[in-house]
């Protein structure tokens, strides 16, 4: 274990210089970052992972985050990031916020049980920055004893961490003083899952309210729906005028046409048809002289020409002959007074 000052500019170089050949050799040093200490080791190295996660005190399910010292490298190590990432971390690092992503597919690391997620952050420090732009993304973590107080100091984490660390780092009091908050974008809405340095509405003013969950899109059915219940709407609708004409048209309709008691002249014919008009007896040679003269008593008269008989007088035929006198039994024909005239047809009845 090794304690180098990095507020000398006599022996920073040489500070950095050691703390990047530990990382390289697999061991752990601890760092001042903007928040509090951390301890690190390599991301890509599996065994240096564990070793940071033992000398925490904590099992592969509580897997670390990781410090970068350029936000191009966020691309290289998620994907499928919202739209909102970018501009958090274009207004917000470097800074005190992680921000949980997924991870890209193609990285060969082993921080624990990360359920395919990285948690990259770049911290506003340069003594932090310096060393992760030499070594690439360290796994960072505070560097305390799980449960006990993140180290604000180099003494702070020296006495809880001892031997197990290889390099120390001493930049001072943590010029924060609190953890950084994460956030957790692989969920929507998106998520705080520890609140820290940078605050809820730090975000919302940087990207609006991504906390909030958005108002679901209608499907193509209801969409179709909400058109078709609009132009009945539409249909619907009348104005006064036309309101008052329909009503007007209702008015002038005869009550028997819309009781359906008397039916339109345009469902009658104008004339019966012949074969509509009941047919009497045939004529027989026995009829009397002078009876063919005489409409048959059960015969209808035509209705296209009236009839050419004359009446029957009393001195034209013996009295009380049955051709005297028109028989009243099987007529069903009315009398043409009771048919409808020929003359222009009535429009129909029109729904209004």
């Amino acid at each position: 274990m090794s304690v180098h000052d990095t507020q000398n500019p006599e022996t920073r170089e040489d500070a950095l210089a050691a703390a990047v050949d530990a990382v390289r050799g697999g061991g752990l040093i601890v760092l001042p970052t903007d928040t509090v200490y951390g301890i690190g080791a390599d991301a890509f190295t599996p065994q240096a992972v564990q070793d940071l996660l033992e000398a925490k005190g904590r099992g592969r399910d509580t897997p670390p985050p990781v410090l970068i010292g350029d936000r191009a490298v966020l691309m290289a190590l998620a994907t499928d990031l919202p739209e909102y990432v970018e501009d958090l971390a274009e207004a917000l690092w470097p800074g005190a916020l992680t921000i949980i992503l997924t991870a890209q597919p193609s990285l060969t690391w082993d921080l624990g049980e990360t359920r395919g997620t990285v948690a990259p952050r770049m911290p506003e420090d340069e003594t932090a920055l310096e060393p992760l732009r030499r070594t690439g993304p360290l796994a960072v973590s505070s560097a305390n004893r799980h449960g006990k107080p993140a180290a604000t100091s180099v003494l702070d984490a020296a006495t809880q961490l001892g031997d197990a660390v290889e390099v120390y780092l001493d930049g001072g009091a943590a010029r924060i003083g609190a953890s950084s908050t994460i956030l957790d974008a692989t969920v929507t809405p998106a998520e705080i899952v520890r609140e820290g340095a940078i605050t809820k509405r730090q975000i919302i003013d940087v990207v609006g309210d991504i906390f909030t969950a958005p108002e679901p899109e209608p499907s193509e059915e209801e969409a179709e729906d909400a058109a078709g219940e609009q132009r009945e709407d539409g249909e619907a609708g009348t104005s006064p005028e036309s309101a008052e004409s329909t009503q007007g048209a209702s008015d002038a309709a005869p009550a028997g046409a819309a009781d359906g008691d008397t039916p339109s002249v345009l469902d009658l014919p104008s004339e019966p048809e012949l074969e509509s008009v009941p047919q009497g007896p045939a004529e027989t040679p026995l009829a009397a002289p002078g009876e063919d003269a005489a409409a048959p008593s059960d015969v209808a008269p035509s209705t296209s020409e009236p009839s050419t008989a004359e009446p029957s007088t009393p001195g034209s035929s013996d009295s009380g002959s049955p051709a005297s006198e028109p028989s009243t039994s099987g007529s069903t024909a009315p009398a043409p007074e009771d048919r409808p005239d020929d003359g222009p047809a009535r429009p129909e009845h029109m729904p209004g």
